[in-house]
């Protein structure tokens, strides 16, 4: 489930941005310097050099799995803490500090400190928003939008999920609302999926929510073979799961969804669909209402499935569907063979459906010997 932390519009941090810098950072810095109309506010208090206690941190040997959860939610927090504190103080010191190019370059100090960690930003309409992984230490990743400018800056929202952010910039809402794009992505599986979700994440005030996600349309278990998300156009080609299908089996129905944002209405709207191996599908489900008649002792659903009756005399009460894969004769199937089980001894049996006009039928069943 989609965690998202809201914060108060205030200024969190009190540290001036840190004046170590790579050579890299130094000579950006100071070659546009000279456009700045005078140096940057500085807040009164102790300085402190976040970048070093984010690198005491890396080495403090959180990530092993002796380090206890109550150490690693409490070493979290405060990396989290010393990530927002670079951002807002960037922020609420303007100008060039405030750029998406400092702001970068930044983090990947603080990634490079970490050594695996992943952390991405960009600006879009009024907000900033930072995608943060933290190799090694917790399962989650968070997504951070931060608000306001030179003086005043926050951390307006954490977002929290267990797979990896990509943000995506989108363009402002007809009120001119801020609103960016997470696609989040799980590890791939042995079979070559990946679960996917995508978000659609907005700025209203000061609030942030998510407005539109594929995990309302098409679930939270997104197994997909391909995504993509380029120039507001989001397509999916995505696992169905339907009665028959089988994880790991090859031929099964997939679906292909074309999404684009329509400013007008403020969304995604589905623009194309497309099912690629649609058969298998209306195959199981005749093969379910099959199971269905031959459960419930309905002779008439019987007859029409099974149109031999010597067929139907072979067919015991107690056969049930075995989760395996169908034996698919032809690249267009006209005949398949699936598996089944005799309760209560599980004995196998294979039942051999045979293409009838737009539907199908059974045509031979017995033992497997």
């Amino acid at each position: 489930m989609t965690r998202i932390t809201r914060r108060p519009l205030r200024l969190l941090y009190h540290s001036p941005v840190s004046r170590r810098r790579s050579c890299r950072l130094f000579a950006y810095v100071v070659g546009l310097a000279c456009l700045l109309p005078g140096p940057p506010p500085r807040a009164a208090g102790p300085t402190v050099d976040r970048l070093d206690r984010f690198r005491e941190l890396a080495h403090a040997g959180v990530t092993t799995a002796g380090a206890g959860a109550e150490r690693v939610h409490r070493v979290s927090r405060e990396l989290y803490e010393l990530l927002d504190g670079e951002i807002v103080d960037s922020l609420a010191s303007g100008g060039v500090f405030a750029s998406e190019a400092f702001l970068q370059d930044r983090l990947d100090a603080f990634s490079e400190a970490w050594g695996g960690a992943a952390l991405r930003v960009i600006k879009t309409g009024g907000v900033v928003v930072a995608a943060v992984r933290l190799a090694d230490l917790t399962g989650a990743s968070s997504v951070r939008v931060y608000g306001g400018g030179r003086g005043v800056a926050a951390l307006l929202a954490a977002i929290q999920r267990e797979a990896s952010p990509t943000l995506y910039p989108m363009p402002a809402t007809a009120g001119g609302g801020a609103q960016f794009a997470v696609l989040w992505e799980g590890p791939t599986s042995g079979r070559g999926t990946t679960p996917v979700r995508v978000d659609l994440v907005r700025q209203t005030g000061a609030a942030v929510e998510t407005v539109w996600s594929t995990a309302d349309l098409v679930g939270d278990d997104l197994e997909t073979w391909s995504y993509a998300l380029h120039a507001s156009e989001l397509s999916l080609r995505y696992e169905l799961r339907y009665a028959g299908w089988v994880p790991g089996c090859e031929g099964q129905t997939e679906q292909e969804d074309l999404y684009r944002y329509v400013p007008a209405r403020g969304t995604f709207v589905l623009a194309a669909r497309r099912l690629h191996q649609a058969w298998h599908r209306e195959f199981h489900a005749a093969v379910d209402r099959f199971f269905e008649a031959l459960r419930a002792g309905d002779g008439r659903s019987l007859a029409r499935l099974v149109p031999d009756p010597r067929v139907r005399a072979r067919l015991p009460a107690g056969l049930e569907a075995e989760a395996a894969c169908d034996l698919v004769q032809g690249a267009s199937p006209s005949t398949v063979s699936v598996p089944a089980a005799l309760l209560p001894a599980r004995r196998p049996w294979a039942l051999t459906f045979r293409r009838h006009g737009s539907g199908w039928r059974l045509v031979a069943a017995g033992p497997v010997l």
